[in-house]
């Protein structure tokens, strides 16, 4: 059964690059590259974006959630799918007219100031990095157990195939890549889990026998718990890079919209059915050693429950799901790192990149560089680093805490200026961080503080009172950069990113302080 299993994930991991070369045919120009020319309809872009957001913590994770608590472990994926939701129905449409490629560039846009806002740019290379490193991680245990390898030859080789796929040929690679995904996990977990392991239980009638009634109830893991899941996840998503390039991929602002509210309906879906899946296998396999953590009852059920072949593809499906998170971020890292640190970088030694002001557009070769590096960077993060979680944490926590208040205010508080965002972000972070040092040192056991809530809370209500204050007692955002901001929402501005320069003279405005970011003609 093993060496089935282990033939079904290995031909699916030979599957993954070939679409590399599929998606390379493909890529004519950056845009190409980055975003998928901006040409997905609604199946794929809704089968790309929730094969993005549900990684191996929806699906490993939250079919042990439900294993340990029941029906209430599904909250997890609840609140992931919410922010899919709230960022598709509120944000998507006014992001996909802007035409960008990251999240600073939004920021320099909207507050016309690139000095002000670039430092987001590093935390969010330093998210997407650690997002990365710890799917890689993720999906590298599958293949020691699987193929009995060290545990650094897993990473390697998992982490080639997601770096050659992404690198040659970016998004359209991997949006290809994530479609199948999506339908791996679609099936592997509705179609084969689901019904199996209710079936092994004896029903819905044999569950209920086997079970006490604390696993059907909706708060059974903790309100506490549940509030920290919408605060943390829910609030991430709506400002995360690799979320906001999948918007960026949709053809249409009603793409973006509907597509992603699909999405975010499926994800909800996905979650409940997880938690059921980790319910029935309570009652099937209620003597698990669960010890090491609940990651182990995914493994256990496609090997002890599902017959031969099915238990592979369901192992398929969880590698699938690793493998799309860690695509997503890579290419996310990828584009921060060339379009908003390295200009930033390149500033402070008084020197300024060709591209600052324009990138060619058919410069795909060197946006495949940086993807090649960083997926390098990446795999060797992985190997190296002991707790990769704890970064990605710290990484997290200054994400929301620090940068949410001035990316979600630019979006919907015409009053909030340049100032009041760098700020807040100011502010946000070294009340987050300062947090985190002072819980770690309070701490008994390593990582006490990281893996505390009150740094982003306290991160968050810092951030908001700055931001409303410093906007409040000083000068609004000047009128030509809000007149080009207009423009660029309503869809009438450049067809692609192009510097706030441009923008201003296009809308006859006066010119405002220059931007990161490349400017592409069709």
């Amino acid at each position: 059964m093993d060496i089935i299993n282990s033939s079904i994930v290995a031909v699916y991991l030979a599957a993954m690059l070939l679409f590399g070369w599929w998606g390379k045919s493909r890529t004519k120009n950056t845009s190409d590259y980055l975003v998928a020319g901006r040409r997905l309809g609604p199946f794929v872009y809704t089968g790309t974006m929730a094969a993005l957001v549900l990684g191996g913590a929806s699906t490993v994770g939250g079919v042990g959630l439900g294993y340990q608590y029941g029906i209430s472990g599904a909250w997890l994926v609840i609140a992931i799918g919410s922010g899919v939701l709230i960022l598709s129905l509120f944000f998507a449409p006014r992001l996909q007219r802007l035409k960008i490629y990251t999240v600073s560039q939004m920021l320099s846009l909207r507050y016309g100031s690139r000095r002000a806002t670039q430092a987001s740019s590093v935390v969010m290379l330093a998210y997407t990095l650690m997002l990365c490193a710890t799917s890689t991680s993720a999906y590298a245990t599958v293949f020691v157990v699987l193929f009995g390898w060290e545990e650094w030859l897993a990473i390697v080789v998992g982490g080639g195939v997601v770096l050659v796929y992404s690198t040659v040929g970016g998004m359209w690679s991997i949006t290809l890549a994530d479609q199948v995904q999506f339908v791996i996990k679609t099936i592997g977990v509705f179609a084969l889990m689901l019904p199996f392991t209710l079936n092994a239980a004896g029903g819905v009638d044999g569950v209920r026998e086997r079970l006490g009634a604390e696993f059907f109830q909706w708060d059974g893991i903790g309100t506490q718990t549940i509030i920290t899941y919408f605060v943390v996840y829910t609030l991430g998503l709506l400002i995360g890079q690799d979320i906001w390039q999948r918007v960026f991929t949709a053809r249409t602002p009603a793409v973006a919209r509907w597509g992603g509210a699909s999405a975010g309906v499926y994800c909800i879906l996905y979650g409940i059915a997880g938690a059921i899946i980790g319910l029935t296998a309570r009652a099937a396999l209620p003597n698990l050693d669960t010890s090491a953590g609940n990651d182990v009852v995914y493994a256990s059920v496609a090997a002890e429950v599902l017959p031969i072949v099915v238990g592979g593809i369901v192992l398929a499906a969880a590698v699938a799901a690793m493998m799309s998170t860690a695509s997503g971020a890579l290419i996310a890292a990828a584009t921060v790192a060339r379009n908003d640190v390295t200009p930033m970088v390149a500033g402070w030694f008084g020197r300024r990149r060709a591209d600052d002001v324009d990138v060619d557009e058919h410069d795909i070769s060197g946006n495949r560089w940086w993807v090649l590096g960083l997926g390098i960077v990446t795999i060797v993060l992985a190997i190296l680093v002991d707790d990769v979680v704890a970064a990605l944490t710290i990484a997290y926590d200054i994400l929301v805490g620090g940068l949410l208040v001035a990316i979600i205010g630019g979006l919907v508080l015409r009053r909030g200026n340049g100032i009041g965002a760098a700020a807040s972000m100011a502010a946000g972070t070294v009340v987050t961080l300062g947090t985190i040092i002072v819980l770690e040192i309070q701490a008994e056991e390593k990582f006490g503080g990281v893996y505390a809530n009150e740094p982003i809370y306290y991160g968050l209500l810092a951030s908001a009172v700055v931001y409303l204050v410093a906007s409040l007692l000083t000068k609004p955002t000047d009128p030509s950069i809000m007149a080009a901001w207009d423009t660029r929402l309503a869809g009438r501005g450049a067809t692609e990113w192009e510097p706030a320069e441009a923008t201003s003279e296009a809308a006859g405005t006066r010119p405002a302080p220059p931007t990161d970011g490349a400017s592409e003609q069709r």
